[in-house]
């Protein structure tokens, strides 16, 4: 297998991930189209302050005081933010923002509904799972996942100055055959 397959092969299976991740987050964004959840935002933003550090207890105060204002619709913003990001990341749309505003919503799940992944105390076996999901995001940012399967694809030239939206600004990564892959070329010096 030459370096090119290899590299074919990673994107591809890469695609994949992305794809079965996106069913992951359509899973999750169904979940929060239910009104057990729309009916109760603020509790699951405040069920995990007690025990928590002083900095964390202030962050999440703020955002359950935020919420408060309007939970009916915050909840709506999450199940319609979750169903947003799983629509793009199955369909390999819109990427690059799909991952940055996928990790920001990983993370501020993580730091309120999931309190850190604690309190912590003798006995805590896990930190919370929406923090790996910044770093899942973070992997499929650096993968260009929609190379081979996605919109985005037939997209980056459309795109013009938003193309740093898909995963493929500017042009297509993906050579159409080996004799396509560019060279490496030995920079040249000039001395003035």
């Amino acid at each position: 297998m030459n370096s090119n397959t290899t590299s074919q092969w990673w994107a591809k299976s890469m695609a994949v991930v992305r794809i079965l991740f996106g069913v992951v987050w359509a899973i999750d964004a169904w979940y929060k189209w239910q009104p057990a959840f729309l009916m109760n935002m603020p509790h699951y933003l405040s069920r995990h302050i007690q025990g928590q550090l002083p900095i964390a207890q202030v962050w999440m105060k703020m955002w359950v005081a935020i919420v408060d204002i309007n939970p009916h619709l915050f909840g709506y913003l999450v199940a319609l933010g979750e169903t947003a990001v799983a629509l793009a990341l199955i369909l390999g749309l819109f990427c690059n923002l799909t991952y940055v505003v996928g990790a920001i919503l990983s993370f501020i799940i993580w730091s309120t509904a999931e309190g850190f992944g604690g309190p912590y105390h003798a006995g805590a076996t896990d930190i919370g799972t929406s923090v790996m999901y910044v770093f899942i995001f973070a992997s499929l940012y650096l993968a260009a996942t929609s190379r081979y399967i996605g919109i985005d694809r037939s997209l980056a030239t459309k795109m013009g100055r938003f193309g740093f939206l898909t995963a493929i600004p500017g042009k297509a990564l993906v050579p159409a055959s080996e004799e396509d892959v560019p060279q490496e070329v030995e920079p040249s010096y000039t001395h003035a």
